[in-house]
This record gives C-alpha cells, structure tokens and sequence, in this order.
C-alpha cells in the first residue's frame, strides 16, 4: 500500500498529483510545518480528484491559538474558520489560502494525524478504490463532477447510511 504520511508517492502520480508535489515542495509547506506531523489527504492522493480540488493538508496541534500564531508567520493572505466534524462535535481550526493554482485547506486537531477522520476517510477510500476497480473510481469522480461530496458518493455507490460514520468501519 501508499505510505500517505510521506509525499513520494506524488512525484510518480498523475499529472496534478506531480503538479501537487512540485508547489508543495517548491514553497516548503510540509518543512514549515513540519512539527505538526503534516500529511496530505483528500481526494488528490488516492486520484478520484477533479479539477477545482484543493490540497488538504491535516495537521496536529495540542493549541490552536498557538498554531494561529504560527500560521501569521509563515502564510499570507488565509481565512480561518473553526469547523465541527460531520461525526461528532470535534472541532478543527482550518486555514485557507491558495498558492499558484491550488487552493489550501490545513485542517488541524488537537490528535494524531493518522487518527484523524479525514485520514482514516482517505485510506477507506483507498482500499475500496482498489478492490472495486477503475468503472468504480469513475463513478465516484462522475459523482464528484456532478457537486457530490466525496463521502457521499462513496455512501451512494455502496449503500451506506452514513458514509462519514460507515467508512471509518472499512
């Protein structure tokens, strides 16, 4: 399988996928926030992303006034907004800001990054993708395309209740 936690895997990827490392790289977001356990998650790892996807980037942080702090000293031009999980009440601070042509969205709790939901999504996602094939994962990027959120269109081609909730059981 990908080792996600680590950004390789993207040299050798599609072409957006290449696109992603490149400006990843080129402006250091990951060495930046490197004391965050940054992984990337979403829908450009695993290829069922379509052209107005952005780059999740999630992050742990114990504080998020600190990591406020640190955001206003190494980014320009981002909203903050803290957002509740679709699952629980968890909250995450998330900051927006685009760089090139890619919008940003680092997502950050105050947990483990591989035990985040968005990861855990990711990897579920991942595994499903790989059994059920490529007719699958063009129906999924159709759905997507069409304004369906990711996890939805998982739960719609599966039948699940609740594709936030029923992934993380994969």
């Amino acid at each position: 399988m990908t080792d996600f936690t680590k950004l390789d895997y993207l040299k050798t990827g599609n072409d957006k996928q290449k696109r992603a490392y490149e400006v990843i790289t080129r402006y250091q977001v990951f060495e930046k926030l490197s004391n965050f356990s940054p992984i990337l998650a979403g829908t450009i790892p695993i290829e069922i992303n379509i052209e107005e996807s952005d780059l999740d980037i999630i992050c742990e942080a114990e504080n998020n006034v600190e990591f406020e702090k640190f955001l206003i000293e190494i980014f320009e031009g981002f909203d903050l907004k803290i957002e509740k999980s679709k699952i629980n009440d968890e909250e995450s601070l998330v900051c927006n800001f685009e760089l090139e042509e890619f919008p940003i969205e680092i997502f950050v709790q105050n947990k483990p990054t591989t035990q985040q939901n968005a990861y855990r999504h990711m990897i579920a996602e991942y595994k499903i993708l790989q059994e059920k094939g490529e007719k699958f994962k063009q129906k999924i990027i159709d759905l997507k395309k069409k304004g369906i959120k990711t996890e939805p269109a998982f739960g719609m081609l599966l039948g699940l209740e609740n594709p936030y909730e029923d992934l993380l059981k994969f």
